[in-house]
């Protein structure tokens, strides 16, 4: 079995590497700290070819694998940790679905445009009420003539700041079967947005609120019975938060490893203490156990469907040996790593929260043990 990327798969990562540091590297620590959404590094990686990367080229995109994108995260991590939300945004998530199952008028008037980083895209799912148990959600879509009214509230949401559009999770009835998804526009009459908060990563979100929102029928992605196929989309979008994990994990792994060559104390370079070496030993084997079972994920859902049970161990071994790796990296640069004059406290930040995003590490172990023992553990309803 051959572990190694192809002969194209390693060009097109060396090319993604060359812009990157072209492109990306020089601003990487104004990004980190910045509350805007990076357009201007969505737009170079239009041009680039890395938004819209597993799209098809008749829709717009360009018609690449999963593997790709997971590729091009990575190597746009090595040089901005922060650029990499974009690889995330434009390629995973809600562009996937729409890639995947929406219509030819959707794709042609919502997914072209957020193809070309001219719109942006959220996904609206988490509520006060349903964040794990993500069946659990509330938010109603009532039948109005031949569209729907949507009533609710959203939390969580990431770049909810910043989104021109959101695919919003709802409940057309009772039941997982009832469960589908709808496009609906800033700007939309009776949606409202309660006041910005900030996690510890630095990300900023706030409450979105639908009064009553009107829906036209254009505008459903997935009616009822279509919750599997989102969800299979939410699995994907798994695969990008890994990534993130494990690139911004071993981008701070890379920063420690310069230090511990050139920091001299007692006379000696770092990198000659055994306890630092062992550091490093350790975390080298974390993060290539965690890569392999990224790509094993990555390549069984090019071929079809996602793997929930290949997702969620990929998700938790990045999501573990990002924040391990940041975490050491971190102690081993001292007060240089702790400093905001760093990256390292910004991968140390984003890392933990990976941890709770896109599926908590408790609820993935729930959802492996039940691949275990073949059989839905008693957790759910």
């Amino acid at each position: 079995m051959d572990f190694n990327l192809t002969e194209e798969q390693s060009i097109f990562r060396d090319a993604v590497a060359a812009f990157a540091d072209r492109e990306l590297k020089d601003k990487a620590l104004d990004r980190a700290h910045s509350d805007d959404y990076p357009w201007d590094v969505a737009r170079k990686m239009v041009d680039a070819g890395l938004i819209g990367i597993t799209a098809s080229e008749q829709d717009g995109g360009v018609g690449g694998t999963l593997m790709d994108a997971v590729i091009a995260i990575q190597e746009v991590a090595m040089a901005c940790p922060r650029s990499a939300d974009v690889v995330q945004a434009g390629n995973f998530g809600a562009i996937r679905v729409l890639s995947q199952f929406g219509s030819d008028e959707q794709k042609e008037r919502v997914l072209r445009p957020l193809l070309r980083a001219e719109e942006l895209i959220a996904v609206a799912m988490t509520e006060p009420g349903a964040g794990s148990a993500v069946t659990a959600l509330t938010t109603t879509a009532t039948p109005d003539g031949d569209g729907w009214r949507i009533s609710g509230e959203k939390i969580f949401t990431t770049h909810g700041l910043h989104a021109t559009v959101f695919l919003v999770y709802v409940r057309f009835g009772p039941g997982v079967g009832g469960i589908g998804s709808v496009l609906i526009r800033r700007g939309s009459e009776g949606l409202t947005f309660g006041k910005p908060s900030r996690f510890l990563s630095g990300e900023d979100w706030n409450s979105i609120y639908f009064d009553n929102v009107y829906v036209a029928p254009e505008d459903v992605v997935l009616g009822p019975g279509g919750f599997k196929k989102q969800i299979s989309g939410f699995n994907v979008e798994r695969l990008g938060n890994s990534s993130r994990a494990l690139a911004l994990g071993r981008y701070a792994f890379e920063q420690a490893r310069e230090h511990a060559l050139n920091r001299r104390q007692f006379g000696q370079p770092l990198v000659n203490f055994q306890g630092l070496q062992w550091k490093f030993a350790e975390m080298k084997i974390k993060a290539e156990a965690a890569q392999l079972l990224l790509y094993r994920a990555a390549i069984a859902a090019d071929k079809g469907f996602p793997s929930p049970q290949d997702t969620a161990i990929a998700k938790v071994a990045c999501n573990r040996a990002g924040f391990d790796m940041a975490n050491e990296a971190m102690q081993i640069m001292g007060g240089t790593g702790y400093s905001e004059e760093s990256l390292v406290e910004y991968c140390f930040r984003r890392t933990r929260g990976w941890m709770i995003a896109g599926g908590t590490i408790e609820i993935l172990l729930n959802r492996i043990a039940e691949g275990v023992f073949d059989c839905r553990l008693p957790i759910r309803e």
